[in-house]
């Protein structure tokens, strides 16, 4: 069964014919869906009100709250699509991995996996670890309606890289070391992480969420060969645990141009491009078959009004060939972005490319 209770392959009845579900399967829209990564978060001020005195990893472990933030921009935007308000390294902390999301550094690992020891830190991820979830994802399609929800995990090279060096890093030389010098241990850590994933995703497919997105930030740093060799395999592992629920699957990371027809053949129908690539060229590297997600950069918000109005006209028009296109930003919202800027925007998206 999938979302909703729904027959696996078919999308809940209240969400199937939403212009996002419908780009996602590169069928004719209303007009071009637009959701934001980071929509839910610190750019909105009632965000930064239920959060007060709540840490981040608590905040991913409380099923009303969760479902607040996660409605927030969906009710002041009117965007498209909401997505789960969550964090990459909440099944990691669900199966016991001992690491916190301190402010201003991002998520860090009191011990850092090295060697084959290390590996035993990582269980594999039931349900019932993650109640929490279920509840949320309930009380959200409850209150959503025909408005999708994105559920998310982070990408295994992206996990696999905090665990290693141990938090955030600018050269991931711990990970690279392993990924180039004990390849087997890699594969084998790559793995691991596949799996607690996929089972992570699936906790919020048949939750209900409509489509899921797997965010490998990091894997920009990956060379094209390295990526197919190393990375693509535990990647394409989790779109296949869930391509037999017959939900969208998005794939996303940060400069990653020299890797999106790899990143497409993973597994993905849909690809996230960020803002280095313009659509037109994207869809050539990515092939026949997807649709794209992207890709306004997203400082431009902090512009004119008429300066972000132009840029969203180029990236409609890079666009307007395309099987399928869903609007959202190259990266995620910046904190210090006007919320009045991005509701704007979707108004100006769905004008401009009404049909």
């Amino acid at each position: 069964m999938s979302a909703n209770g729904s027959p696996s392959g078919k999308q809940p009845t209240a969400t199937y014919d939403s212009p996002f579900l419908k780009a996602c399967r590169r069928e004719p829209v209303p007009h071009t869906p637009v959701w934001f990564m980071r929509q839910a978060g610190r750019s909105l001020p009632e965000y930064r009100k239920v959060r007060e005195g709540v840490g981040m990893v608590e905040s991913c472990m409380r099923p009303e709250l969760v479902t607040e933030i996660t409605l927030q921009p969906v009710r002041r935007h009117g965007v498209d699509a909401a997505i789960y308000f969550s964090d990459i390294v909440v099944p990691l902390k669900a199966i016991g991995v001992d690491l916190d999301i301190k402010p201003g550094v991002g998520p860090v690992v009191e011990r850092p996996i090295r060697t084959r020891a290390d590996l035993a830190q990582l269980r594999d991820l039931t349900p019932e670890d993650v109640p929490y979830i279920t509840e949320a994802i309930g009380l959200l399609t409850a209150e959503l309606g025909s408005t999708p929800l994105i559920g998310f995990a982070g990408a295994p090279f992206t996990l696999a890289s905090y665990l290693v060096e141990g938090g955030p890093s600018r050269t991931y030389e711990n990970a690279k070391a392993m990924m180039y010098g004990d390849p087997e241990l890699w594969a084998d850590l790559l793995d691991r992480l596949a799996d607690i994933t996929a089972a992570f995703l699936k906790v919020q497919i048949e939750a209900g969420a409509s489509a899921v997105q797997l965010f490998d930030s990091w894997a920009g740093a990956l060379a094209p060969a390295d990526y197919r060799r190393s990375v693509m395999p535990a990647s394409a592992k989790v779109f296949r645990a869930v391509e037999g629920y017959g939900v969208p699957r998005i794939h996303f990371g940060v400069g990653t141009g020299e890797l999106l027809g790899l990143m497409g053949e993973a597994g993905a129908d849909v690809v996230g491009v960020d803002w280095r690539v313009p659509l037109d060229e994207a869809a050539r590297r990515v092939g026949p078959g997807k649709a794209l997600q992207g890709n306004l950069d997203p400082t431009v918000l902090f512009a004119s009004r008429e300066a972000v109005e132009t840029k969203t006209r180029e990236v409609l028009r890079d666009a307007a060939g395309l099987e399928g296109h869903i609007f959202n930003l190259g990266h995620g919202v910046m904190p210090s972005t006007d919320p009045d800027a991005l509701t704007r925007l979707v108004e100006y998206v769905h004008a401009q490319s009404a049909r």
